[in-house]
């Protein structure tokens, strides 16, 4: 199997209102909108998609229906200290706070409108016990 394109698809029941969420806070931007369903791509990097469903539509099997729970999406950032510090301002929920994990991550978490959990990362050099855990390729910095 050869796969073209990888999301995640959230389902809601608010398509227009989450929608908004991501490109106001996240910098996504809609390629498709309906009014059950929202394909959103990252401004400057088509490689970075989410797509946005109604969770009752008749598309989905009866026995999947429903709300995301139990998500987390991470987004790694350049420079996460101006989004925290932007995503603070902007009134949304920190349920994390901003701060250095031993395991190479700076971070903090949000919340989208659904109680999506959103991990916003920048990768940092790891302790050296935790150093290596990593493959050469994958350590951080």
């Amino acid at each position: 199997m050869k796969i073209t394109s990888y999301y995640p698809v959230i389902m809601t029941d608010d398509v227009a209102g989450t929608a908004g969420f991501y490109e106001k806070h996240l910098g996504f931007q809609a390629l498709f909108t309906a009014d059950w369903y929202v394909h959103l791509q990252m401004v400057g990097n088509e490689s970075v998609n989410l797509a946005i469903l109604d969770g009752s539509h008749e598309t989905i099997p009866e026995i999947g229906r429903g709300k995301a729970s139990g998500l987390l999406l991470n987004f790694e950032v350049e420079d996460v200290d101006a989004v925290h510090d932007a995503m603070v301002a902007a009134g949304l929920p920190v349920l994390r706070s901003l701060r250095d994990e031993d395991f190479g991550q700076r971070h903090f978490i949000t919340a989208d409108p659904n109680g999506v959990l959103i991990d916003v990362i920048k990768p940092i050099p790891p302790a050296a016990n935790f150093a290596e855990a990593y493959t050469d390729a994958a350590r951080p910095v």
